[in-house]
This record gives structure tokens, C-alpha cells and sequence, in this order.
């Protein structure tokens, strides 16, 4: 292999990673976009007492 061809063959795999890390940036955008336009609870556990995520009897 010439030096070319590994350069030519770089190029194409870093465009191939640049494309599925783009990817998966926009999967997880669209993902937290659909879940705060439907009001989802975005409260997480964070070691804080929250009534709001206890179960009432």
C-alpha cells in the first residue's frame, strides 16, 4: 500500500465515524426534545428527599 491509499483510507473511515457520532448527537437531541415537549417528569435520583416522586398510600 502506497502512502495515498492509507491516507485515502483514513480519511474515509474518519468521515464514516464523524457521520455515526453526528448520528447518535441527533438521537439523543430528538430524544430529549420529544420528552420535554411532552412534559415527561425530567427529575432524576439525585440523593435528595422529593416528594413529588413518592408513591402516596
Amino acid at each position: 500500500m502506497t502512502d495515498e491509499e492509507i491516507h485515502a483510507r483514513r480519511a474515509k473511515n474518519n468521515k464514516m465515524l464523524g457521520l455515526v457520532l453526528v448520528g447518535f448527537v441527533v438521537i439523543v437531541f430528538g430524544i430529549t426534545i420529544v420528552k420535554m415537549t411532552k412534559g415527561h417528569n425530567m427529575e432524576a435520583f439525585d440523593h435528595v428527599r422529593r416528594p413529588a416522586l413518592e408513591v402516596t398510600q
